[in-house]
Order: structure tokens, then C-alpha cells, then sequence
């Protein structure tokens, strides 16, 4: 399976890194040579980017990685130091001083792809996937799986929770298919999604992503001030993709990598409940 590989590198260093990673087996490579552009490549729907590999020489790494690791909390970051002997990958997820001596930096992404894919969450856990699942079990059709889903969610101490299924593939529509919050909130969530907002994103680039207010793109209520800040994961199971949930807090900057990756893991069951309701 590709991994697909960002390098946020200064224009002068480019072709060095092509060099050495353009035939990396398993990479897939771009190459950013700004700010602006690494922004610009992680917001693309159709390339989503599995590891972010930052060149300390770019300026101003640690917060751009500290702004990043906020809004695309399931990005793999590494940061690259070469003039350091060794270092602290302070909220990237590892660090290299040595990228090219013997395939350091493909090691790397490699190793974190494949912590990844076996990565768990904390057995504390444990106790709120067992209820979720029961909860999925007892429920009957797919409109109850649906609210069974967010009344779940919600009960993770989140104030409003919706899922948007997908009705139309070939034109990406999406609709509000079931809620669960304050009767006020639920009164002006949007019923649809549109084209340029945060749930057709997640959608089209099957990664999770959070939102705070002020953020470009979002969810209304959040954009609006309704609500504080949401994590918008896809429900999706293998390469199923049935729609999106968004989970929102009050308190904006409140939602953290760790809670992104239980919904995720209740986005995964739910997905595959709906797939063995449609085969029943």
C-alpha cells in the first residue's frame, strides 16, 4: 500500500530531496516549498497526505507543526533537524537529524505507518466501545443504527453530535440523517452539506479533521458561533464510505487527537453495522 509522503523543504533544497525520496519504495512524494503551500496540499481532497515530513530549515517549523497537529489531528509529522546532533520532536510525532544516511527518513514514515496500523486506545477505553456496540446491536434498521450512533457519541461528553449520509455518490450529497443535542441546536443544524464545507471534505479525502471558530473550513454551527469547536470523522469501513459524523463541543480548541481516534474507532463499527444491516 502507497504511502503518500509531503516534504515541506526551502525551494534551494528541493532537488536534493526528490532525489533521494522520488524512488522511495512505497512513497509516494510531494514536495512544499512554503507555508502556504504544505496548507494548501493537506487541504486537497483527492490527495490526502498520510505523513508530513518538515525540514527545520523552512522557518518557523514548530508552529506551523503545532497549528497542524490542531486542525489534522491524525497527521504524521516528522520533523527533519540536520544541524542538530540530536533533538526533541516537541509535537511532531519523531525527528531525524540524519535523513539520508541510510534511508533514516523512509525508515521512519515507514515505522509510524506501521504504528498506525496497529495503534489502540487506552484500555479505559474499552468500557465505552462495549456499551457503543451493544447499543448498535439493539438497535433495529438503519435509522436506528444511525441514532443509536450519536446518542453514543454524544454520551463521550459531546454537546452536539450529527450524521450526514451520503445520498447521491456522483454528486457528493449529503444530509442530515440523525442528531442529538440541545432541541435548539438540532432546530438549526443544517439539513445538507455543501460543496465547500467541512463534512463533504472529510468525505472526499476519507481523513478526520477538526475545526474551531474562526476556522476557514467548518461546520456551521461552528463557523456561526453556535458551538466552539468539531471533529468531523468519516464512517467508513474499509473502502465503504457511508457518510460523516460531526461531534462538537462548546469550548473551542477542546477536542483532542485522542478523542479523534475513539470516534473513529465507533465511526468503524458503525459502518461496518450498517453494512451488515443493507445485507441482511
Amino acid at each position: 500500500m502507497p504511502i503518500n509522503l509531503l516534504v515541506a523543504v526551502p525551494p534551494e533544497k528541493t532537488q536534493r530531496y526528490t532525489q533521494n525520496l522520488a524512488n522511495a519504495d512505497q512513497i509516494t512524494l510531494r514536495i512544499a516549498t512554503s507555508h502556504k503551500d504544505v496548507h494548501n496540499l493537506l487541504a486537497m481532497r483527492d490527495q490526502p497526505t498520510d505523513v508530513l515530513a518538515v525540514d527545520n530549515s523552512l522557518g518557523d517549523t514548530y508552529a506551523m507543526i503545532s497549528e497542524l497537529r490542531q486542525t489534522y489531528p491524525r497527521l504524521l509529522i516528522i520533523l527533519i533537524d540536520e544541524e542538530a546532533d540530536f533533538g526533541l520532536p516537541g509535537k511532531a510525532d519523531d525527528l531525524t537529524t540524519a535523513p539520508f544516511q541510510d534511508d533514516d527518513l523512509v525508515k521512519r514514515v515507514k515505522k509510524l505507518m506501521s504504528a498506525r496500523m496497529t495503534e489502540t486506545l487506552r484500555s479505559d477505553s474499552l468500557p465505552a466501545i462495549r456499551d457503543f456496540s451493544r447499543a448498535l446491536r439493539g438497535a433495529v434498521g438503519l435509522g436506528g443504527k444511525q441514532q443509536a450512533a450519536v446518542d453514543s457519541a454524544q454520551s463521550l461528553g459531546y454537546d452536539y453530535v450529527g450524521y450526514y449520509h451520503i445520498t447521491n455518490k456522483d454528486t457528493m450529497e449529503l444530509q442530515l440523517r440523525a442528531q442529538a443535542g440541545p432541541r435548539p441546536i438540532q432546530t438549526v443544524a443544517p439539513k445538507k452539506a455543501t460543496a465547500d464545507d467541512l463534512m463533504t471534505w472529510v468525505v472526499q479525502s476519507r481523513q478526520s479533521r477538526i475545526a474551531n471558530y474562526g476556522d476557514e473550513l467548518n461546520h456551521p454551527l461552528v463557523a456561526k458561533g453556535r458551538l466552539g469547536a468539531v471533529a468531523a470523522i468519516p464512517v467508513m469501513f474499509d473502502s465503504r464510505i457511508f457518510g460523516v459524523l460531526v461531534a462538537c463541543r462548546d469550548r473551542p480548541e477542546s477536542i483532542t487527537q485522542e478523542n479523534v481516534m475513539m470516534l473513529e474507532l465507533i465511526c468503524s463499527q458503525f459502518a461496518a453495522a450498517m453494512i451488515k444491516e443493507l445485507n441482511a
